[in-house]
């Protein structure tokens, strides 16, 4: 009501001292209705690490699901729809929102499909944030330059889309992610030890007797604004948890690989848990794609509620 009230005053002040061409009042007002949707959004979607820490031992669930959608692997029926990547979005965010704090759409699964893809991505965010402010968002698109171009690339996930956070590639130093850093209430997760086989090309290769991804997350503590960082540890490293925490005690860590990937769960908690939990399991394929029928969504619900209740009895 109040947003309704704000852009009429607008549209009326526009109007009388512009003497706008009238013709043209319906594209003006859809214009003040988006400029106030985010201006709103900006203001409101401020989520802080104690505000997730709340959300987590509310649901008792440190549950993030990814939301990569593949038009090739979503229910046939949707295909038929205006815009099946957000159906299906909406189906899963519907079925599944009380069993987890984070959702976390990888770029690349929108990108793919151009500016269509894209415009799936902002409604999806969108969406979110208008029904479900309280749950933590994630934009999964691994961004990273030089400084002038990493401050855009914040700006358009922090800002105009207005996710909680994005996970960066570090190999640029920190010119590259401070950009991101300088946010407040918005969170950096760094690529610190990932859950692919080519992760040990580079990460548990030892410079100075000291693996890099070592290097990784001990120099990323000296960067300016340094509390705003998360990090993204795969679940196939659970070995290397211990290690990881001794560096970087109380960081969430984004940790991917649980389910499809053969991540194990209560491997990575042995090690991982800190007293402020400090664990986001992300499980996308594993949960997204629990069926193909018409009751993808229930199914998708139920590999869900699996993960939540051991969740439960670990915490």
């Amino acid at each position: 009501k109040i947003r309704s009230t704000i852009i009429d005053t607008f549209f009326n002040i526009y109007i009388f001292f512009w003497n706008f061409d009238r013709s043209n009042t319906l594209n003006l007002k859809l214009y003040l209705k988006s400029k106030i949707n985010y201006f709103c959004l900006t203001f409101r979607k401020k989520m802080t690490t104690q505000e997730l820490i709340d959300q987590i031992r509310k649901k008792k669930s440190f549950l993030c699901i990814g939301l990569d959608v593949d038009m090739q692997k979503i229910p046939p029926h949707l295909l038929k729809t205006a815009d099946p990547i957000f159906e299906f979005n909406k189906a899963i965010i519907e079925a599944t929102h009380h069993l987890c704090v984070a959702y976390k759409p990888n770029t690349a699964f929108y990108e793919a499909y151009g500016l269509k893809g894209w415009k799936s991505l902002e409604k999806t965010i969108h969406y979110l944030n208008q029904k479900y402010p309280e749950i933590y968002t994630i934009a999964d698109a691994k961004r990273g330059d030089i400084g002038n171009t990493s401050s855009m690339y914040a700006k358009a996930f922090f800002e105009d889309l207005a996710f909680d956070s994005i996970t960066v590639a570090p190999y640029m130093g920190k010119d590259s992610v401070e950009p991101f850093l300088a946010f407040k209430d918005k969170h950096t997760i760094l690529l610190a030890l990932t859950s692919n086989e080519g992760a040990f090309d580079f990460q548990t290769k030892k410079v100075a007797h000291t693996e890099f991804y070592k290097h990784v997350l001990e120099t990323s503590k000296s960067w300016k604004n340094s509390e705003n960082l998360m990090y993204v540890v795969g679940a196939t490293k659970a070995a290397y948890f211990k290690e990881i925490r001794k560096i970087v005690p109380t960081s969430f860590l984004l940790v991917p690989g649980v389910g499809a990937q053969g991540g194990n769960l209560q491997e990575v908690c042995k090690y991982g848990l800190s007293e402020n939990i400090g664990l986001l399991i992300n499980s996308s394929r594993g949960i997204i794609y629990a069926s193909k029928e018409e009751d993808f969504a229930k199914k998708a619900a139920l590999k869900a509620t699996q993960l939540q209740q051991e969740m439960e009895i670990i915490l």
